[in-house]
């Protein structure tokens, strides 16, 4: 009844490596592979490459390019932003319940070796309470830590209220915005943020490689978590993965350029897709539909097992939660703290699209979600 094809809608779990991307990586693997720190003319010709990449990435969220530090990506970024902070006198953590798991266990750590950290909770459609932040922080706290999007709904923060709280009480701003950057408009000085992950692998770019912004206004000193050769001004040792800065510097500089042009297609087949599928009775989105990201939709539809409707899909590939846990028995910590049930939060499935993304899938995921849907539901 329905093409056996592959259509992928989990492109908040990664993306497909953009072909303009590769082609940009592949010299460095084969013609310049020197050490970007060596001396000599084949090192200094990568080291100029690596440091363009920089530039490339400190332009996509108006940054500089000495503001950026080159990590393996966003869970390490958040590791150096957060740990990097413990010899700091504050003692004190504010972040939210639906955080990334990476944020979430960074944070169990730090309680581990003397800090309080407070986890506010959202109200049900996923937004913080303004009010509720302004009231848990005291002189004794030292960052605020919350995601500019949530990965597996897709709502957006209101950020600019966020900072200016922060800023008002003197308390540093560590924003996750892995979901975010490459996708919507992520502007660290209008928003005042002092610290900043992304990954490249969430916009088009390589698996491996993200970024740490750490404002130089806010003149912050992090304790290394990498000790070395003392690389990238001290913050992070090691050997440059260079192929991949260079992957990183590139999606970066496709974003700038198409970053409207990509969110209003993605949005619109987003919308078809949501439209279709909430033609299941009883179906519902979660999270604020209002201030959320372009690409993603997390649906609930009752009476349907979400891990069932994952393998009858087979080459449809959608997810129920965070890729590091994208079939799991377990319900998802960030509906749960939105209020659901378990039973209501294992009948959700997330959605994320991405610039690959056709019409025709749309209309293909529409038919055989819906048939699906249908005939699992009847069984319960």
């Amino acid at each position: 009844m329905f093409q056996n094809q592959n259509i992928y809608l989990d492109n908040n779990a990664t993306t497909r490596v953009d072909e303009r991307v590769l082609k940009a990586m592949l010299p460095y693997f084969t013609d310049f592979y020197a050490n970007s720190t060596s001396q000599h003319i084949a090192g200094l010709t990568v080291k100029e490459a690596v440091e363009n990449a920089a530039w490339q990435t400190a332009d996509l969220i108006n940054a500089d390019a000495e503001e950026i530090i080159f990590t393996s990506g966003a869970t390490e970024a958040i590791n150096l932003a957060i740990k990097g902070l413990a010899d700091q006198d504050r003692k004190h953590i504010v972040t939210i319940a639906t955080e990334h798991k990476a944020v979430l266990e960074t944070c169990a750590f730090m309680e581990n070796i003397g800090f309080t950290v407070t986890y506010l909770p959202t109200s049900s459609d996923g937004i913080l309470d303004i009010k509720l932040l302004e009231e848990i922080i005291s002189d004794k706290t030292l960052v605020f830590i919350g995601m500019f999007s949530n990965n597996e709904t897709g709502v957006i923060q209101n950020t600019k209220e966020i900072s200016k709280i922060l800023k008002a009480k003197n308390v540093l701003f560590f924003c996750d915005a892995t979901q975010a950057v490459g996708k919507i408009q992520v502007d660290v000085k209008s928003l005042e943020i002092d610290l900043l992950a992304l990954s490249a692998h969430k916009f088009y770019g390589p698996k491996g490689v993200g970024a740490l912004y750490i404002s130089a206004k806010a003149k912050l000193k992090l304790t290394s978590q990498i000790l070395g050769g003392g690389q990238q001004r001290k913050l992070r040792s090691g050997t440059l993965n260079v192929t991949g800065i260079i992957g990183l510097g590139k999606a970066c500089e496709l974003a700038v350029n198409e970053l409207k042009e990509d969110q209003y297609r993605i949005e619109s087949l987003r919308n078809k897709l949501e439209a279709g599928l909430l033609q299941f009775e009883g179906s519902y989105v979660n999270g604020n539909t209002q201030n959320r990201i372009c690409n993603t939709s997390n649906i609930s539809f009752p009476g349907v097992n979400s891990e069932q409707l994952i393998m009858a899909l087979g080459t449809i590939s959608v997810s129920n939660g965070a890729s590091c846990s994208a079939v799991t028995s377990e319900p998802s910590h960030v509906l749960k703290a939105m209020g659901l049930s378990d039973e209501e939060a294992l009948s959700s499935i997330r959605f994320s699209l991405g610039r690959f993304t056709t019409a025709e899938e749309i209309d293909i995921v529409i038919d055989r979600v819906l048939f699906l849907v249908r005939e699992l539901s009847s069984k319960t």
